[in-house]
C-alpha cells in the first residue's frame, strides 16, 4: 500500500485572523438588494446557533478575498456586525454574477469552535509519477475532494498526495490519507484518489466510448425504418 500523502505546510487550522465588518438591515427584496449593490455592498444572511438569523450587508470584496484564500469557503473568520454580534463564521453559500463574476449574495453560518464540522477538502497532486515518466503510462486524478469531519480549528486547507512513486496499476485511495487530530474520513475509504494506467487501457476505453456513441444513431435509424415498414404493411392490408 502506498503512503504517498502529506499535509501542505501550514495547511491545518482554518481559523484566520480576519474580520469582516457588516451592518444589519431591516428591509429585504430586489429593490433593497439593488440599492445595496449600487452603494458597494451586497445582501447577506448569518444564521446558526444563537441569536436567530440576521439579515446583513457586507463588502463583497472582503468576502471575495476569503473565497480566494488557500482554504476558500472553509476559512473561519470573524463577522463583526455594527452595534451587534461578533462571532466566528464560515461562508456556506454564495451567488455570483454569471458574466462579471462579482458576488451578489452570501449565506454565512456561525461556528461553534467546540463542535465538530463536516466539510469537503480538496485533494491536490504533487510530483511526477514513475509510471508516467519511466513506463509511459497515464496519470488519472479520479477524486478531487474528500469529505471529512473534524473540529473547526483542524480543518486542513487541502490534502496533497505525493504521486512520485506511482507505477502503472498502483493506486492511492482515500484510506491512505494521514488523518491527524480530530479528523475522521467520511468519504468511502476505498475511493480512488489517483492511479496510473497504461496507454493501451486508456486507448481501449476511448475506443469503447466511441463505439457506443457511434452505435446510437444506427439504433435510432433502424427503429425508424422498422416503423416505416410496419406502416406500409398496414396500408397494404387495408387495400
Amino acid at each position: 500500500m502506498l503512503r504517498a500523502v502529506r499535509f501542505p505546510a501550514g495547511g491545518v487550522g482554518m481559523r484566520k485572523d480576519i474580520t469582516v465588518a457588516a451592518e444589519s438591515r431591516d428591509s429585504r427584496g430586489k429593490n433593497e438588494a439593488r440599492r445595496l449593490r449600487v452603494s458597494g455592498k451586497i445582501p447577506a444572511v448569518v444564521y446558526g446557533g444563537a441569536p436567530d438569523s440576521v439579515a446583513i450587508s457586507v463588502d463583497p470584496k472582503q468576502l471575495a478575498a476569503v473565497l480566494r484564500s488557500g482554504a476558500g469557503h472553509n476559512t473561519i473568520f470573524t463577522l463583526s456586525v455594527a452595534q451587534g454580534e461578533s462571532s466566528p463564521v464560515m461562508i456556506v453559500d454564495w451567488q455570483s454574477d454569471p458574466l462579471r463574476g462579482n458576488l451578489l449574495h452570501a449565506d454565512l453560518k456561525r461556528i461553534d469552535l467546540s463542535q465538530r464540522l463536516t466539510v469537503k477538502v480538496p485533494v491536490q497532486a504533487a510530483g511526477e509519477a514513475k509510471g508516467v515518466k519511466q513506463q509511459g503510462g497515464v496519470l488519472e486524478l479520479v477524486t478531487r475532494e474528500v469529505e471529512i469531519e473534524c473540529l473547526p480549528d483542524e480543518i486542513p486547507a487541502s490534502f496533497t498526495i505525493n504521486i512520485s512513486e506511482l507505477l502503472i496499476g498502483q493506486v492511492i485511495r482515500a484510506s491512505d490519507l494521514p488523518l491527524t487530530g480530530s479528523i475522521i474520513l467520511l468519504s468511502a475509504a476505498d475511493a480512488v484518489l489517483a492511479h496510473v494506467i497504461s496507454v493501451r487501457a486508456e486507448a481501449a476505453a476511448t475506443t469503447e466510448e466511441t463505439a457506443e456513441t457511434a452505435a446510437e444513431p444506427e439504433v435510432i435509424k433502424r427503429g425508424k425504418k422498422e416503423e416505416e415498414e410496419a406502416g406500409e404493411d398496414a396500408k397494404k392490408k387495408k387495400k
